[in-house]
């Protein structure tokens, strides 16, 4: 990937900004042609710059109010395996792989504590997960964003 330039950060503060705009209001919005704004989104996403569009649904609208965060240290030799695994739990909603004590951090959507329990012993019972710590999320008090970090490489680049 190439480094970002002036005009592509600032095509990326404004779909920080907007994530859903147009190519028509953005460029509008950052005074650039249709097919300028075109060609760098094209660009953009043909080199990863994008994530999933995938919109963040609220799990509070599917009943599951409760976030916890599960530890997980594994046996390293089957992690992939065990990765596969803990995909197909549905209440799993992310997972990184990590440095320290635990191997994988998984987030979880449940009904409630005793729902959370259930999936905590769905994690354990996969073969190679060899133990778990949970805990609860008590509030989400900085979302995801970027905006901060564009912004700075944005000052950086003048």
């Amino acid at each position: 990937m190439h480094s970002a330039d002036a005009v592509d950060l600032d095509l990326l503060l404004a779909l920080a900004d907007d994530p859903r705009a147009t190519i028509v209001a953005l460029a509008d919005r950052l005074r650039l042609s249709r097919n300028t704004v075109a060609a760098r989104l094209a660009r953009l996403e043909a080199e990863g710059a994008f994530l999933d569009l995938d919109r963040r649904i609220d799990p509070h609208v599917l009943g599951h109010p409760l976030t916890a965060f599960v530890e997980v240290q594994v046996r390293q030799k089957e992690l992939a395996r065990i990765v596969d695994d803990v995909a197909r739990i549905p209440e799993v909603v992310q997972a990184f792989g990590r440095s320290g004590t635990a191997d994988l951090r998984v987030t979880v959507a449940c009904r409630d504590t005793d729902h959370l329990f259930r999936i905590d012993a769905a994690i354990l019972a996969i073969d190679g997960v060899e133990r778990t710590e949970t805990s609860l999320s008590m509030g989400e008090l900085i979302p995801y964003r970027l905006r901060p970090l564009i912004e700075q490489q944005r000052r950086a680049a003048r």
